[in-house]
């Protein structure tokens, strides 16, 4: 275990490094944050009594959507794995006393770990402070925030899981950008990014919030804004239970399968 929590400090440390990346990123994130809720203030402006949420847990859901954007992008992956895999240098990972797999999920977790550090604080603490109805509020309930705190957690394992199958992916291809785009589209869509999940229909929300998108940033956001409460809320977390596990399982087995028929060439 103290190997694997080398990894995921010098790796964490190390994007620490890259502030003015961090200070560019949080500038846009804010701004693209603040243009989205305004669009969404001109529509609850038509009829607010027809949204499923409040404006406020709206604002709420979208604020900590873009300070914990590196926690949940799964548009991002760590380079170093992939040029690993497709450059042959992958055969100095598997001589290393460790589990491949175990070794990948420390080293990403770390990677979007320091990133959300570095932007998140700023945006909330901006968000505070901006004046109603477009500030970001703590829940009623201290009860809520540590709920919320540990579905991130649970997020951030099912974000790095889903992340893990595309690097094994990456085995069987000469490029994996195609599935990247193809995954991260319809992530994108169906963990609430684009739209939070309680705007859908009501049939194909039901559809919607069964896979494994759904137990990403879609549930921690809810808990915060006091959307999700009651069983449904245990239910959700639940469900982020249940995927985390199954492809964590499935992502082992594949890339022991995936490593026993790796072919490296070279002088």
């Amino acid at each position: 275990m103290k190997k694997y929590c080398a990894v995921f400090r010098i790796r964490f440390s190390n994007t620490l490094q890259y502030r003015t990346a961090a200070l560019a990123g949080m500038v846009t994130q804010f701004v693209w944050g603040m243009m989205t809720i305004l669009s969404f203030y001109a529509f609850y402006q038509t009829d607010p009594t027809s949204f499923p949420m409040s404006f406020q847990q709206t604002v709420s859901y979208l604020w900590l959507q873009q300070a914990f954007l590196a926690l949940f992008m799964l548009w991002f992956y760590d380079n170093e794995i992939l040029t690993a895999i497709t450059t042959g240098s992958i055969a100095y990972e598997l001589v290393r006393p460790m589990d491949l797999y175990t070794r990948w999920f420390c080293q990403s977790a770390a990677n979007r770990l320091a990133r959300s550090l570095l932007r998140c604080a700023p945006i909330l603490l901006a968000a505070f402070f901006l004046p109603v109805p477009f500030r970001l509020v703590l829940p009623a309930d201290p009860w809520r925030l540590l709920l919320f705190l540990l579905a991130l957690i649970l997020t951030l394992g099912v974000v790095i899981a889903v992340s893990m199958l595309v690097y094994v992916s990456t085995f069987y291809t000469i490029n994996s950008a195609g599935l990247r785009a193809v995954l991260a589209t319809f992530a994108e869509f169906f963990a609430g990014a684009v739209i939070p999940l309680p705007f859908f229909p009501p049939r194909f929300r039901q559809i919607a919030e069964l896979l494994p998108f759904a137990a990403m940033q879609n549930i921690p956001l809810r808990i915060y804004n006091g959307d999700l409460t009651g069983k449904a809320l245990w239910q959700g977390m639940g469900l982020q239970v249940f995927w985390l596990i199954l492809l964590v399982v499935i992502g082992k087995f594949w890339l022991q399968q995936a490593v026993k028929k790796v072919i490296v060439q070279g002088g």
